[in-house]
């Protein structure tokens, strides 16, 4: 019985990161979320306590998803190329299957204002859980002789989070018409 609804609560938080995600947190009502996921107001109130409690876990499945993927990409590749496929990947291979294309938690960091104040901060705590995967990547690049030893792993890191979510933006407001392969060869030009 215990096994059954850890697995519909799972489900659940599989589904809401999809509709947050294209919706965002304020455009999603809580009958969208009943409809959506299939849970009724008194079940998303009993397992989350309220529709915030669901959307931070939604924001640390999200994270957790991600960092998982680029881990992934770090199985089988060198540090730089696994960072390159991880974007690649986030850029083009998500760009017609993703409910949005803005990263979720860049998404969220841009709808909240201090109203929303611990999401905010949420939100801001897990892209800098996913920058300090990215600058770990560098670390062992440079360790490996990859990158320059001389070079701020931390400054490259927030570099490439910031051309991911720069890119990202780039491609939905030119219709996916661009050359992005190319893009991400710039920015990882600029890194040696």
């Amino acid at each position: 019985m215990v096994k059954a609804e850890r697995h519909d609560r799972q489900k659940a938080i599989e589904m809401a990161t999809q509709l947050f995600w294209e919706k965002g947190y304020h455009a999603t009502s809580m009958r969208n979320l009943q409809e959506f996921i299939d849970l009724r107001p008194g079940s998303i109130y009993a397992s989350f306590g309220s529709k915030e409690g669901l959307f931070k876990e939604v924001l640390q499945y999200y994270t957790a998803s991600n960092l998982a993927r680029l881990a992934a990409c770090a199985e089988v590749s060198s540090p730089l190329d696994a960072l390159k496929t991880f974007i690649q990947r986030s850029v083009i291979d998500d760009s017609g299957s993703a409910p949005s294309h803005m990263c979720m938690l860049v998404k969220s960091v841009s709808e909240f204002t201090e109203d929303n104040a611990e999401l905010l901060a949420e939100s801001k705590r897990l892209l800098s859980t996913v920058e300090a995967a990215f600058a770990a990547l560098l670390v062992q690049a440079q360790a490996s002789g990859e990158l320059d030893k001389e070079r701020d792993s931390r400054r490259l890191a927030r570099f490439l989070q910031a051309q991911l979510m720069g890119l990202r933006a780039y491609v939905r407001a030119n219709d996916g018409k661009v050359r992005v392969n190319e893009l991400i060869d710039d920015a990882f030009a600029c890194l040696h």
